[in-house]
């Protein structure tokens, strides 16, 4: 088979999301990357969960493959047909970008280069997250999923041509070998689609409570319920505090009941769409991240921190290096901790400097700038181009 010539058209690029892009909230990491991406001169295959065709998800051209509702073996399904897909392109593909989920599934085609002259696709494994339920909350198929992902990663190291990751400390976390790591890519913003809360929110005035809002998974390792006590015990001492908790997940019964018992102090809402969330925000005062400092936490990248910011919010967030590695003190509340007793203190912070939190949010705002999906998106433009020349050059 003759090698084709690549010269004269774009880098084109397989990228496997295995969700309905339509339904996550962090579904702008590929959504907003792609049309990045594509931006910078890449062609972009942006494979998700739907109706088997074409489609626009928030204005972006995507290919749904459809995946039963069957455990696993929808997984197997859904990857069989990518793989159709792949190989009907095969001549044209430059690089299949995936996470770990579809690592056992899509690392067997990497063995057809074996038999072509063609030293592409290559094939590159992207992790963002770490399994996050700890021992003692996980079921069954929690602790499958976990040894799942475990071996997914040492198959990743060594049989993928290339691996990008969330963060640095990420990377580190995997193991991943140095000449494998093509390059990191954080979770960014796309500020003008937050402009709308800046316009309409109301900041507190005198006697006025002020609005707290997490926008998220409610899952216990969250640390939500801690975050609902210390903002009952606030008001217990005259602060006047409200906490909106918007999401779901495994501890949103819970969340729902003891916010029951406060009055409306919390008020714990259904997942909105992800159009909706600049106007949740705009109801808000201060941004919230009580999460603890757990690994799973420390390497991560969290899109709602610049959301929070893009919205021009301050932030109230656990002094943990996710955190800190982003945000400046000029608008920060700090938590020393994710204990109640110190996430009442940061509360106390806020109530004290309450007539800082525009000119906070100002300054969040500016800051968020340096954090956008475009510049995520060149950070993996220049990874995968790295990744493609030095694979190459090992010919």
């Amino acid at each position: 088979m003759p090698e084709d010539k690549t010269a004269d058209r774009k880098p084109h690029c397989v990228w496997l999301y295995t969700e309905p892009a339509a339904d996550r909230l962090d579904a702008a990491t590929w959504l907003s990357t792609t049309r990045e991406l594509r931006n910078l001169g890449w062609d972009v295959t942006l494979v998700v969960v739907g109706p088997d065709g074409p489609d626009k998800v928030r204005g972006v051209d995507v290919l749904n493959i459809s995946r039963p509702d069957i455990y696993f073996l929808g997984q197997v399904i859904f990857h069989f047909k990518a793989a159709w897909m792949i190989l009907r392109q095969w001549r044209n593909i430059d690089v299949i970008l995936f996470h770990q989920m579809s690592v056992i599934w899509l690392m067997p085609l990497r063995v057809l280069r074996l038999f072509s002259r063609r030293r592409r696709p290559l094939f590159v494994v992207d992790t963002r997250t770490l399994h996050m339920l700890p021992p003692d909350q996980e079921t069954l198929r929690d602790r499958l999923r976990r040894w799942f992902y475990i071996l997914m990663d040492w198959l990743s190291n060594s049989l993928a041509d290339g691996r990008l990751a969330i963060t640095k400390r990420m990377a580190e976390v995997l193991n991943i070998p140095g000449d494998q790591l093509w390059g990191v890519w954080t979770s960014g913003v796309d500020a003008e689609q937050f402009q709308p809360a800046l316009v309409d929110r109301r900041w507190p005035e005198e006697g006025e409570p002020v609005n707290l809002v997490y926008i998220g998974l409610q899952h216990y390792e969250r640390n939500l319920m801690a975050l609902s006590r210390a903002v009952a015990l606030a008001n217990q001492e005259g602060m006047a505090f409200r906490l909106i908790l918007v999401g779901e997940g495994q501890e949103h019964e819970k969340l729902t009941a003891f916010a029951a018992q406060t009055g409306d102090l919390i008020d714990v809402r259904p997942p909105v769409p992800h159009a909706e969330i600049p106007a949740v925000l705009a109801e808000a005062h201060v941004g919230t991240l009580p999460f603890p400092d757990e690994e799973k936490f420390r390497v991560s990248s969290p899109i709602k921190l610049f959301e929070y910011m893009a919205a021009g919010l301050p932030v109230m967030a656990t002094a943990i290096v996710c955190h800190t590695d982003v945000m400046e003190d000029d608008y920060a509340f700090w938590a020393r901790g994710s204990d109640v007793e110190r996430l009442l203190d940061a509360l106390r912070d806020i109530w004290q400097k309450r007539g800082s939190l525009q000119e906070m949010g100002r300054l969040a705002a500016e800051a968020s700038n340096r954090w956008t999906w475009a510049g995520s998106a060149s950070n993996l433009k220049a990874a995968l181009e790295k990744g493609m020349k030095q694979t190459s050059s090992r010919k």
